[in-house]
């Protein structure tokens, strides 16, 4: 791991009321002392983001908006601007995501110029990439994810930036891929960052996301290269994303 802290996010997509808040608490409460050795954040929907945030503080770990508008404040119907998520409380932000890719028709362009937006806010963006089933059997996963990270990452990158390979394969569907498999991308994705940024991107973690759940975080944590997990449906209940976070080594530490 190089030093980097380990991160695990939960991604609550378009889940969540008020009343689902305390899953935020009980996550903590289960995780116990891992939330020193582990950054932990809670991605909600907008709606419930300032009291996610207030949750998560006081337990630890902190929250982050699902998606951003690249544009500052201004005449932009039902847009959320990074300065507004901040001062709900965020201090990530999933951009990129593979489902606002394909929803959503989101650009690496686009994708780039919300990272850069949310960094500019103060806001550590998560930058989702990642591979269609179509794309990995013809051999072309390495090479689209590559070509993702070239156009998605802004220049100037923070140092804060944080990538998520995610295929969109395994995204919901119980699937993941072999322990070598997602070795071999977190690997192509440390060069390819190291290449780019140096030191810097040294820094950057690298997570991995695609149905993560309490029956196989260990073994994915355990890959080279692997700096944490982006948690898609398991993060909605404190039971499963409690048990993901203390399968994490440095939960024992």
């Amino acid at each position: 791991m190089g030093g980097r802290k380990p991160l695990i996010a939960g991604n609550w997509k378009m889940f969540g009321r008020r009343a689902d808040l305390h899953e935020v608490s009980d996550t903590l409460k289960r995780a116990g002392a891992a939330g020193s050795a582990i950054d932990i954040v809670f991605c909600p929907p907008a709606t419930l983001l300032r009291e996610a945030a207030e949750a998560a503080r006081a337990g630890g770990a902190q929250a982050g908006a699902q998606d951003v508008s690249p544009l500052g404040d201004g005449a932009h119907t039902g847009d959320l601007s990074a300065p507004m998520l901040t001062d709900a409380g965020a201090a990530y932000c999933i951009v990129g995501h593979s489902e606002r890719r394909a929803d959503h028709g989101e650009t690496d362009a686009i994708v780039a110029a919300k990272a850069k937006a949310a960094a500019a806010a103060g806001l550590a963006p998560i930058l989702c990439v990642g591979e269609t089933l179509a794309e990995r059997e013809s051999g072309q996963a390495l090479a689209v994810v590559e070509r993702q990270l070239e156009a998605s990452i802004p220049e100037n990158a923070p140092h804060s930036l944080v990538i998520a390979y995610e295929p969109v394969w395994a995204i919901g569907t119980g699937r993941t891929p072999t322990a070598e498999d997602i070795a071999a991308m977190h690997r192509s994705i440390r060069g390819l960052l190291d290449a780019r940024f140096g030191r810097h991107g040294a820094e950057m973690r690298v997570l991995y996301g695609g149905s993560v759940k309490p029956a196989n975080a260990a073994e994915i944590f355990a890959v080279e290269h692997v700096d944490g997990a982006l948690v898609g449906g398991a993060s909605l209940k404190a039971a499963d994303f409690a048990a993901i976070i203390l399968a994490h080594p440095a939960a024992a530490r």
